[in-house]
Parts: structure tokens; sequence; C-alpha cells
């Protein structure tokens, strides 16, 4: 599988995802991921993050363990090498109001002009090949834990910032921004299992 695209932004990722809320009052994940592109890991890891962590979104029960299926889904098609990442109609034909979707935009908008003055291409062998499988796996692990998350407050939004930053890390080629992702998910893992002992 050829994950060597050209490096992105998460600036780059929303304006995307707002192309395709054109002349539509709901929005499908078909939608959107048509825009993406549906054979790089980063950005698809990317945008379930964001949804994940955005207000109004994230917060609609079901929608972040929809994401985690889908981080799920890609992420075992990526350890299979698989060119194209199939997922299921049910799912591609979930929709949001598009001025929800827009409002979050908005709303990540800042964040990500903040996040993108320290993204660049760096110590990019973690971002491709065996260092893109090791993510796979640890992505897997986090959307296997994000259902029982939804009742636990604030817990989901831990692992929406988890696979962001793998997402952005991928998406721009950022080796250094990988390492951190794996650093600061010990330490909240460490965190949320110390307060609930």
């Amino acid at each position: 599988m050829n994950m060597d695209l050209e490096p992105l932004t998460i600036e780059d990722v929303l304006d995307l995802i707002e192309k395709s809320t054109d002349d539509r009052d709901r929005v499908s994940l078909a939608m959107i991921l048509e825009k993406l592109g549906r054979r790089s890991f980063g950005p698809v890891l990317l945008l379930a993050g964001l949804i994940i962590l955005a207000p109004l979104i994230g917060d609609i029960p079901g929608v972040p363990t929809t994401m985690g299926l889908i981080v799920l889904l890609t992420a075992v098609q990526l350890l299979l090498r698989r060119e194209h990442f199939w997922m299921p109609q049910w799912m591609l034909r979930r929709s949001m109001d598009k001025k929800k979707l827009c409002k979050g935009i908005r709303w990540l908008r800042p964040v990500a002009r903040f996040l993108d003055r320290f993204t660049k291409p760096r110590l990019m062998p973690v971002t491709r090949d065996a260092g893109n499988y090791i993510i796979a796996i640890i992505c897997i692990m986090i959307a296997a834990a994000i259902p029982p998350m939804e009742f636990v407050p604030f817990s989901a939004n831990i692992a929406g910032a988890s696979l962001t930053i793998f997402g952005l890390a991928l998406t721009a080629r950022d080796g250094l921004l990988a390492l951190i992702a794996v650093l600061f998910l010990v330490i909240a893992s460490g965190t949320a299992i110390y307060i609930l002992q």
C-alpha cells in the first residue's frame, strides 16, 4: 500500500471536510471520506479523532463508538495491506447536520492553526512501513476501548486526542509527533488507572 502521500496539515483536512458540506443539509460519512480519500490511514484517523474531540458532534451518543469502529476497521485493513479501505454501507450512510458539522469545524480551526505551527515532516521512518503498523495496532487498542469510555466522562476525549495526534503524525509525516502521541497515551492511561484505583 502506498502510504507516501503528500503531507497534509489539520487545516487541509478541515478544508476537505468542509468541502463535503456544499449544498447539503446533512453530510454523510461517505461524502466526507470521498473528499479525504479512502486509501490513507492518517486522514481517516485524524477525522475520527477530531469528531470525537469536537463539541456538539463528539457529544452525540454513539458518535465516539462509530468513530472507534471506523478506526478499528481501517487499522485492521491497513495491517492486512488492503489497497483501499472498505466500510459497511450502514456506517457510510451515517450523517450529521451540516450546521453542527460546520460549527464544530469553526471551533477546531484555531486549534488546528496552533497545532499546524508545530508539525512538519521529520523522523519520517516512524510514520512509514513498520512504524505505520505499530501505530495501527495501538489505534486498534484505543478503538476497542472507546465504547465503554462513552459512560465515563471525558475519557472518550482522551481517546479522541490520542487518535487526533496519531492521525496528524501520519498525515503530516511527523515521526516526532507520533512518539509524543505514544508518551501522551502512556501518561493519560497511567493517570486514568491511578484515579480509578
